[in-house]
């Protein structure tokens, strides 16, 4: 019966939508978006999604630039021409993600685990798989025409240190790239993702060894770090067999090994430090922040070019009322990583609570470019209304309203405040 529903479901989908051929598998599937909305959207999304998942890895741009390389020589063999771009994140969780029209982000989390270029090779090919065969459109065009829709996204955990200030404003970024693939579109990935890698003269066994990977994380997991991983991609052992059957198939193929280990020499270097970062954001869950500060100076001291351990500084300093000095790290942090919004919005929070309002609305202003968010909206509005400026100060404030939790009921209360006082 189930079987059933769920066939009657994908008839009735393709009689509303239209049925295509997808290019990666030449069979036939509902309609999703067309092309240049695909792309359109991955490019709006691209930076949200990046903003929210630790922003770009920043202290070795070479690294950036490898996996660009990497990615682009497996792009060339695709049937979909999509405009691919790759990026690294400064982020722990061992994870990648694919959004519409070929934005592929993997973060410094899975880059430490691999052994080799070849072990890349299959992480990218498979996110590449996802873009061109249309997996996340595909996954939205059925939410919304199943009346599920696409719930705004905010952050994973509301325990996160970002969730204070991301807050709700962004929509589709994060629900794509936390998107559930089911197991026909991971296996779907992982055969075509690997006919990719020989076309590009890679070892295929490095998919197999990259299966065998997951399944040990899944199954030694320790804790919610991994969870939105294989929530997303969920590793099998089937994926690994089926990987094993697709690689017997070919013979050779280039490791890379030597090349691989000379782009993730800092990371290596770096592990240190990143590890003292850790600790010093578990501290801080449990508000030991002594103990967290301890721990994100000695993150600092290791690797003093890091944004994201400035940023956690910060957020340590102003839990223990120490604004003017999570000032000084907020400001630290924008300058190391310009293009990341937290330390734009550190700084700007704080300076509006030490009253520093033009230091706090240059910073705001500089964060909205990057990234609108409710909060800083709020805050911009709070310094307008107190220039004088209503009309700005409603605008920031209605924008605001778009959170779901105190911050948009305030920002609701001070537009009717506005709105009366313009009557």
């Amino acid at each position: 019966m189930f079987r059933s529903l769920i066939v009657a479901t994908a008839t009735t989908l393709c009689l509303v939508s239209g049925c295509t051929t997808n290019s990666v598998t030449g069979e036939r599937q509902f309609h999703t978006m067309s092309f240049e909305q695909q792309v359109a959207l991955g490019s709006e999304q691209y930076n949200p999604s990046q903003q929210q998942q630790g922003g770009r890895y920043v202290v070795d741009p070479e690294l950036n630039l490898y996996v660009s390389n990497v990615g682009q020589k497996l792009a060339a063999y695709s049937k979909v021409k999509l405009p691919y771009e790759f990026v690294v994140l400064d982020n722990d969780v061992p994870n990648a993600w694919a959004l519409p029209g070929g934005k592929i982000a993997v973060n410094r989390g899975l880059l430490i685990l691999l052994e080799d270029e070849a072990q890349l090779a299959a992480v990218l090919g498979h996110e590449i798989i996802h873009a061109a065969a249309e997996h996340g459109a595909s996954q939205m065009m059925k939410a919304q025409m199943l009346g599920l829709g696409v719930a705004a996204a905010g952050l994973a955990s509301k325990d996160s240190d970002y969730a204070t200030y991301i807050g709700l404003g962004t929509a589709v970024g994060a629900q794509l790239y936390q998107a559930h693939y089911g197991r026909s579109q991971e296996l779907e990935s992982d055969k075509y993702g690997i006919e990719y890698m020989v076309k590009a003269g890679y070892d295929p066994q490095a998919a197999v060894e990259l299966q065998q990977t997951f399944v040990k994380l899944s199954e030694g997991r320790q804790s919610d770090l991994l969870s939105n991983l294989f929530a997303s991609h969920p590793p099998s052992q089937e994926r690994v067999e089926r990987n094993r059957e697709l690689a017997a198939k070919h013979s050779g193929g280039v490791r890379n090994k030597a090349a691989y280990q000379k782009a993730i020499a800092q990371l290596k270097k770096d592990k240190p430090a990143y590890d003292a970062h850790n600790a010093a954001q578990e501290a801080a869950s449990k508000e030991d922040f002594a103990s967290a500060l301890s721990n994100v100076n000695k993150a600092i001291k290791l690797q003093p070019q890091a944004a994201l351990f400035y940023i956690t500084k910060g957020n340590v300093l102003r839990a223990q009322k120490n604004n003017t000095e999570a000032l000084a790290a907020y400001q630290k942090a924008r300058q190391l990583n310009p293009d990341y919004v937290m330390g734009y919005l550190g700084e700007g929070i704080t300076a509006f609570n030490l009253d520093k309002k033009s230091v706090a609305q240059t910073a705001l202003e500089s964060s909205m470019k990057i990234l609108q968010t409710p909060i800083a909206a709020f805050h911009l509005g709070e310094i307008a209304r107190e220039k004088g400026d209503k009309q700005t100060a409603l605008s920031y404030y209605q924008f605001a309203a778009n959170d779901k939790g105190e911050l948009g009921q305030a920002a609701q209360e001070r537009a009717a405040q506005m709105q009366g006082l313009a009557q």
